[in-house]
């Protein structure tokens, strides 16, 4: 083409056109080279238009600016055909990244990531070291001040300040044995004297189980122990008090010395028994100095710091009745006892010879060295707060809670019934007990006693004991001693209720089909009465043995040859072989439920395989005695016995306690009971219990083997329960065993008519003095009179005449009598397995499930053994508010 067929130059810098010219200009073919290469007309015209003045020096070079450029051909002068490129300014945090496109520009760098945990690490050492800065070391006695729980009489005034943290004494490092100190220290945290005073895996550990909803208990340091104890107004397992404690004892560890934190924590940590701190524990259980602990008490009240309630060998009964026995505390005490002294030795704090020395626990004392809990006091206090406890679903303060103190306890005991209640035991004990002129029977006399008030279920009194920093088991709570016919009125109600089986033999109808039963029912008193089933068939055990029921005494009532008697009489006598048989025909099983609807617990019950069951082998406690006689006395309404009726705090009212009311029985059957019980008092075996210008109901109960006698009765306006037994208050001796009162306080024999009315009477006397006295309900007439069997022919057959001549041998039906030979005094007593035994008077039965073997099994141990006569010690509550009147006004018992 010539020259002046050429279009004029464009201005410099030309918009898309000269772009595109420039790109096609850059080769005249497909392998033409890039401009400038060639040094024809067209590279000076491309330089002079405005291109780019780089010449590319070959197409490998051209290729790959054409590819930074961001196209697939394109010119030095702009973008080609491809993708547009990313933006072109960078920012401070390159994020999106600039230099990226597509899926990359999201993906950060490795210097942005290394940046922003730098950023994250640095921002968290700076957070700890504000904290740091900013928290001091608190004040220990700001925040450790000691508070009691101070508990009130009915009326209000104060009973007793006791039970929170008081009881701390605060002493040097150096009256502190270096036992005590090593021991800690190898047990809680061997790196104490190198450690910064955390932690860090022991937290972490715990921060993490509380946000998982885990256990919220790490492991901590002795320091952190120590701040959280004495420094820290918070015993929360939360995160902001896990942040506040960590750097506290940061703190801590850093500006004090290891031997005051040492110190700090050995005063201010809890031991149990109300004692705070190392002085106070070594008082409170060994009744001694701290100075003076020898290595294996120091190892044991290492132990103790893991939890009091479950390491104190005394046991906790109270507040945990099947944890924290006296036999479960001892095992785990020793068993962490002895690991203590192992560690001891391995980290070069003992030697092995003087480790040898500890293989048992200690000799401990009483848990009680608090002189304002002695006397009742401490037995009032115990059941308060195991109300408090075993309710703290509905009283809102655990065990801990009540431990840190700071509560005002209103009970419901009465000052006035208290004391009275005492008095009269102590009476009997003055007058009548004379363990140095009768030690062979007078020794280990106890006697218990509980009053509770029909209208709301309040207790009004208890006596528990000689003392209670003596005697250390409260005996109006539980004590394994069987009631004896005290419980012939559940059957009685049972009978009223329910009605007795009709005799149809069908054992299902026989349920339904019932026949009310009045008081002037007949049936029989003969003595050695075999008893039969209600079809009519002989009663008979596993065994295909017979049941013959005696009587007191041997002897028979009525008259010959029917020797039929009412229920009336049949109470008022204590005729066991008229309950006995009134006990099968209507169903034990009813008669239990009798026993249950009024108030007695069905733990504490013998079982009802045996007709035995009647007469009273259950071992009830005083408090559910006299509640369950109270719903007689309130016309078949039954409340639950409680101590406290309100807690308050700083804060205000934290519980209040509300009565609720359960009909038990119909009025008309309640009454009819108490109407047949004012005779027993009036004209039977209860004459003693008469109060002047009063009526009374009420029942005697004397156990087989004279081990135990009650008196339960009431009136309108109080309920009243008082057991009597000698058991050995002396917890060295094995195997102990209730033992008999024959001989005891000068008597012949213990029934409940002798020492336990007469206590009953004088403090009833007094307890009733002020308020007017009020007659019972007139009770509507109840039931049908029921003959439980027609009259015997008038020539019985030959077995029967042997049968009503009573024989010192058993029946060929009978097991072999046991081995010992029982003393004068005893021929009348019953045996296991006896079953042609005599139940003395108010007798707890025959057979199995009577005392002799524990009152436990209810019967169904297939033979006797020399261990059974071991298994009473087992059926006796052991420690303070334990067994089954440990519930004594709670949901649960």
């Amino acid at each position: 083409m010539s020259e002046h067929r050429r279009k004029p130059p464009q201005p410099q810098g030309g918009g898309r056109a000269a772009a595109r010219r420039g790109q096609s200009g850059s080769s005249s073919g497909r392998r033409a080279a890039p401009r400038g290469a060639t040094g024809s007309p067209s590279d000076s015209y491309g330089s002079d238009s405005g291109g780019e003045g780089h010449a590319y020096g070959s197409r490998a070079e051209a290729r790959r600016a054409a590819q930074r450029g961001g196209g697939r051909r394109a010119g030095p002068a702009g973008p080609g055909r491809g993708r547009s490129a990313p933006p072109g300014k960078k920012r401070i945090i390159d994020y999106p990244r600039h230099d990226k496109y597509g899926w990359r520009r999201w993906m950060p760098s490795w210097k942005f990531v290394t940046g922003l945990c730098i950023a994250f690490f640095g921002s968290m050492v700076a957070a700890a070291g504000l904290g740091y800065a900013l928290v001091s070391v608190p004040v220990v006695a700001e925040t450790a001040t000691a508070q009691n729980n101070v508990y009130y009489w009915a009326d209000e005034s104060q009973m007793v300040a006791t039970g929170g943290e008081r009881n701390r004494q605060i002493i040097n490092l150096e009256q502190i044995p270096k036992a005590m100190q090593n021991a800690v220290i190898s047990q809680e945290n061997k790196t104490f004297y190198e450690d910064s005073g955390i932690d860090p895996r022991g937290i972490a550990r715990a921060m993490l189980n509380m946000a998982t909803g885990g256990e919220t208990q790490g492991g901590s340091t002795i320091t952190q122990q120590y701040v959280k104890n004495a420094m820290l107004d918070d015993q929360s397992q939360t995160l902001s008090r896990k942040f506040k404690e960590m750097f506290v004892s940061i703190k801590v560890g850093t500006d004090v010395k290891k031997e005051k934190i040492l110190e700090g924590y050995l005063n201010s940590a809890y031991y149990g028994r109300g004692a705070y701190g190392i002085q106070a524990a070594a008082q409170a259980y060994f009744d001694k100095p701290a100075l003076e602990l020898d290595e294996g008490e120091c190892a044991f009240l290492s132990a103790v710091l893991k939890g009091a309630t479950y390491y104190d060998p005394a046991g906790a009964t109270s507040i945990d009745p099947t944890g924290a026995t006296p036999e479960k505390n001892k095992k785990r005490a020793l068993t962490q006892m002895q690991d203590t002294l192992d560690k001891m030795v391995e980290y070069g704090h003992l030697d092995p010879g003087t480790r040898a020395k500890y293989t048992k626990l200690p000799k401990w004392q009483n848990p009680r060295s608090n002189t304002a809990l002695s006397g009742q006091i401490g037995y009032l206090v115990d059941l308060a707060k195991a109300y408090i406890v075993n309710n703290s679903e509905e009283t809102g303060i655990t065990a801990r809670q009540l431990e840190r103190g700071g509560y005002s306890i209103y009970t419901t005991f009465d000052k006035k019934k208290v004391t009275e209640l005492e008095k009269a035991v102590k009476k009997v004990y003055k007058d009548k007990i004379k363990p140095e002129e009768r030690p062979e029977t007078d020794t280990h006399v106890q006697f218990g006693g509980a009053s509770v008030d029909p209208a709301t279920g309040a207790i009004k009194a208890i006596y528990g004991g000689t003392d209670a920093t003596k005697h250390f088991t409260n005996n109006a709570d539980a004590t394994g001693a069987q009631v004896g016919s005290t419980f012939k009125p559940y059957v009685l109600a049972a009978a009223m209720q329910w009605g007795v089986r009709n005799p149809n033999g069908d054992p299902v109808q026989a349920q339904d089909e019932r026949t009310q039963v009045s008081e002037k029912s007949l049936y029989s008193g003969k003595n050695r009465l075999k008893i039969k089933e209600y079809d009519g068939s002989v009663w008979q055990n596993e065994k295909g043995e017979q049941w013959e029921q005696v009587n007191d005494g041997d002897e028979s009532y009525g008259e010959a040859p029917d020797y039929k008697i009412d229920l009336r009489e049949a109470m008022r006598e204590s005729v066991n072989s008229a309950f006995v048989q009134l006990g099968v025909d209507v169903g034990l099983d009813k008669v239990e439920s009798a026993a249950v609807e009024s108030g007695i617990l069905k733990n504490s019950l013998a079982g009802t395989n045996y007709p035995s069951f009647s007469l009273g082998t259950s071992s009830p406690s005083a408090i559910r005695m006299a509640g369950s006689y109270a719903t007689f006395a309130a016309s078949g309404d039954q409340r639950e016995p409680f101590s406290v009726k309100k807690v308050t705090s700083r804060d205000g009212t934290v519980y209040t306690h509300k009565t609720q009311t359960k009909q038990a029985f119909t009025a008309q059957v309640a009454d009819n009971v108490t109407d047949v019980l004012k005779t027993v008092v009036e004209e039977g075996t209860g004459s003693n219990a008469q109060l002047e210008g009063r009526e009374v109901a009420g029942k005697t109960g004397t156990t087989d083997g004279n081990k135990s006698a009650w008196f339960v009765g009431y009136t309108p306006q109080l309920s009243t329960a008082i057991s009597m037994f000698r058991y050995p208050d002396d917890e060295t001796i094995k195997n102990r065993q209730f033992l008999e009162m024959f001989g005891t306080g000068g008597e012949k024999k213990i029934h409940g008519a002798s020492f336990p009315s007469q206590i009953w009477a004088d403090y009833m006397e007094d307890a009733l003095k002020d308020q007017k006295a009020v007659p019972f309900p007139t009770p509507e007439p109840i039931g049908e009179i029921v003959n439980d069997t027609p009259s015997p022919t008038a020539s019985p057959s030959p077995t029967e005449t042997e049968e009503e001549t009573p024989s010192a041998s058993p029946t060929t039906s009978e097991p072999e009598p046991e081995p010992s030979s029982p003393s004068p005094s005893e021929t009348a007593t019953c045996r296991v397995f006896d079953f042609n035994c005599e139940d003395e008077d108010d007798t707890g039965g025959t057979g199995p499930g009577g005392s002799d073997a524990g009152g436990t099994d209810g019967g169904v141990t297939s033979s006797p053994s020399a261990s059974e006569s071991e298994e009473e010690d087992t059926s006796r509550g052991n420690g303070n508010g334990g067994g089954n009147g440990s519930f004594f006004g709670g949901p649960a018992g």
